[in-house]
C-alpha cells in the first residue's frame, strides 16, 4: 500500500476562526466581549481581532473552548489629489502576534499612524519590523484596496493573502480573489490564503448586509491553545472557505486525494492554465475525489464549489517542497 503524504495533517482537530474583526476599539459596533458571544453562537472557536490601527490584545477572552487572538490591522494610504473622488488606493495589513507574552515592551501601544506617501520600501521594512517582533503578516482584500498586479507581489514577508473578505462581498460584489493569490504563487511566493469577515457589525445579526459569518478557515491544530494555533498557522495546516468542508487532503502514490462536503464540483489548480477537475451529475454531489498528478503541475491547490455556489480553497502545495519519489526521478 502507498504511504500517505498528508498535506492536511491526519492528527487533530479542525477549529473554526474569524481572522479579520473590527470592534469597538476601532471602528467596529460590538464590544470585544459581544464579538465572541456571537461567534460561538455559530461554532467558531477562535477570532483574531483586528482592530484598525490599535493593537489590543484580550487574554481575558480565551477560555478552555474559545481562543482570542492577538493582533491589528495597518492602512497605508496612497497620496492621491483625487482621493475624495476615487477613495484612492490602500494597502490594509493584518498583522497577528504569534506571541503576546514575549517582547511585550516593545510592542506595547503600537499604533500603526496613516502613511500617505507609501512604497513598497517603506511597508516592506514595516512589515520586517512587525516579523521581528513576532507577527504574521496578511494582505486584506486588495481588490477592493484597488490593487494591481505590481502593488500585491511587490510585498515582501507575508504570511497570507486574504482570498475572501465578506464584507467586500456584500460592499461591492468584489470580495472573492483567487486570481490575486494565484498571481503571487506564480511569482514563485510562498505564502498562504485567507477567508474572513472583516466584520465591523453596523447591522444587526441577521440582516442582508451583516458583514459576520461569511468567511472563515478551519485550522487543523493538535489542541486549543495559543501555541498550537500559531503553530498550525506558521505551517499551513488550514483551509479557508465561505461554507464548504474539506475533511482530509494527502497524497497516496501519485494521486491527490480529496474528501469534503456535499460538493458540485472540486478543481485542483496548478501553476499552469490546466486544472485537474471532477464534477458531479446533475442532482448529484461529490464527496471524494482522486487526481493523478504528473510531477509538472508547479505547485497545486484545491478548490471545491457547493451547488449553492460558495468556496472552500486549500493553500497551495510546491511539489519540489514535498518528498514525493516521481517527482524526484522527474528532476534526474
Amino acid at each position: 500500500m502507498n504511504e500517505r503524504i498528508y498535506l492536511l495533517p491526519e492528527e487533530g482537530d479542525f477549529y473554526k476562526a474569524n481572522m479579520h474583526c473590527h470592534t469597538t476599539v476601532s471602528d467596529g459596533n460590538l464590544t470585544p466581549e459581544e464579538v465572541k458571544e456571537e461567534y460561538q453562537k455559530r461554532g467558531y472557536q477562535i477570532v483574531a481581532y483586528t482592530d484598525q490601527g490599535n493593537y489590543c490584545p484580550h487574554p481575558e477572552l480565551s477560555t478552555k473552548d474559545f481562543l482570542a487572538l492577538a493582533g491589528f490591522e495597518a492602512e497605508f494610504k496612497e497620496k492621491s489629489e483625487d482621493r475624495q473622488q476615487t477613495g484612492g488606493k490602500t494597502f490594509s495589513i493584518s498583522f497577528y502576534d504569534s506571541a503576546p507574552t514575549e517582547m511585550a515592551e516593545e510592542k506595547a501601544g503600537i499604533c500603526m499612524p496613516e502613511a500617505k506617501n507609501y512604497d513598497h520600501s517603506g511597508i516592506n521594512a514595516c512589515i520586517k519590523k512587525m516579523n521581528h517582533l513576532g507577527f504574521l503578516a496578511s494582505i486584506s482584500h486588495p481588490y477592493r484596496s484597488l490593487h494591481n498586479y505590481e502593488d500585491y507581489t511587490g510585498l515582501e514577508g507575508l504570511f497570507a493573502m486574504e482570498i475572501y473578505h465578506y464584507r467586500s462581498e456584500l460592499e461591492g460584489l468584489n470580495g472573492y480573489n483567487p486570481q490575486a493569490y494565484d498571481e503571487m504563487l506564480r511569482q514563485g511566493k510562498k505564502l498562504y490564503c485567507l477567508a474572513s469577515d472583516g466584520n465591523r457589525n453596523k447591522y444587526p445579526m441577521g440582516h442582508p448586509f451583516c458583514d459576520s459569518f461569511g468567511g472563515f478557515i478551519k485550522i487543523k491544530a493538535k489542541e486549543l491553545t495559543y501555541p498550537a494555533v500559531m503553530l498550525a498557522l506558521k505551517k499551513g495546516d488550514f483551509y479557508s472557505s465561505m461554507g464548504p468542508e474539506i475533511h482530509s487532503l494527502y497524497i497516496e502514490g501519485r494521486d491527490l486525494v480529496v474528501k469534503t462536503s456535499p460538493a458540485e464540483k472540486i478543481y485542483v489548480k496548478t501553476e499552469g492554465r490546466n486544472c485537474h477537475i471532477k464534477a458531479a451529475s446533475p442532482g448529484e454531489n461529490l464527496e471524494e475525489a482522486r487526481f493523478p498528478l504528473t510531477g509538472r503541475e508547479g505547485y497545486i491547490r484545491v478548490v471545491c464549489r457547493s451547488e449553492n455556489g460558495l468556496y472552500a480553497n486549500t493553500n497551495a502545495y510546491f511539489l519540489k517542497d514535498l518528498p514525493l519519489e516521481f517527482i524526484t526521478e522527474q528532476e534526474t
